[in-house]
């Protein structure tokens, strides 16, 4: 499998991506900035967490017209995989690979903890390696991370099984108590139709080592690596 990180003038969690895919790997990714024109050969690329230009606009919103994202969106029509984490799921929302947007969360302060998430479904190339109802502990770290769309989207992206994280109790039950953010039915991470795109708020590149406090991300990266190699 050969995988690509894409860096923007912001980006901050592109180090701790490259860790959890050389873990994953036993190699690392390649490293792309946001102004190059030409994507290298790869099956997968990796939009990191982080402020994209400082923010500003709306988040992800200027860092979607990067020339690279170009070349990011059409490889992903053609069915390379594409995961965007926190910012990264702001940048592909705002680019059009994936519906709905990230509003401010809804207590207008900045999130950042361990929450639990439940395994929506094991059927897709990032979430294999799960079992599907499975609760995983693993960080956010975000101020517009409110998940939202219409309600004919939303009835969409469940019957077309393309919810993959929702936020939930350590019991795995759903509740506002347990929603970090406001997002809409719970929603931490999504798919698109074809599911070779995926993104989510928390960040599980975060949770790869014990002394994070989670090791539920690494299967995240090993499903990755098993679908691709």
């Amino acid at each position: 499998m050969k995988a690509a990180i894409v860096v923007f003038p912001g980006s901050n969690r592109e180090r701790d991506a490259e860790a959890a895919l050389t873990q994953a790997m036993g190699k690392k990714p390649l490293m792309v900035w946001h102004r190059d024109t030409e994507l290298p050969d790869v099956d997968l690329v990796l939009v990191p967490g982080g402020f994209s230009y400082g923010d500003y606009l709306r988040c992800g919103a200027i860092a979607a017209h990067s020339p690279i994202l170009r070349e990011v969106k059409a490889r992903a029509d053609k069915g390379m995989a594409v995961i965007g984490v926190c910012n990264g799921f702001q940048i592909i929302t705002e680019a059009g690979l994936l519906p709905g947007v990230l509003l401010r969360n809804a207590s207008l302060k900045f999130v950042c903890k361990n929450v639990r998430l439940k395994v929506e479904t094991s059927q897709s190339l990032f979430t294999s390696q799960y079992e599907q109802g499975q609760v995983l502990s693993i960080p956010v770290a975000h101020h517009d991370g409110n998940y939202f769309a219409d309600e004919r989207t939303l009835d969409e992206l469940e019957a077309n099984g393309q919810v993959a994280f929702r936020y939930c109790s350590p019991d795995g039950e759903f509740g506002d108590e347990h929603n970090p953010n406001g997002s809409a039915r719970y929603i931490a991470g999504i798919f698109n139709r074809t599911k070779n795109v995926l993104g989510l708020m928390p960040h599980p590149e975060n949770a790869i080592e014990p002394l994070q406090g989670s090791t539920d991300g690494i299967p995240l990266f090993k499903s990755m690596v098993e679908a691709l190699s």
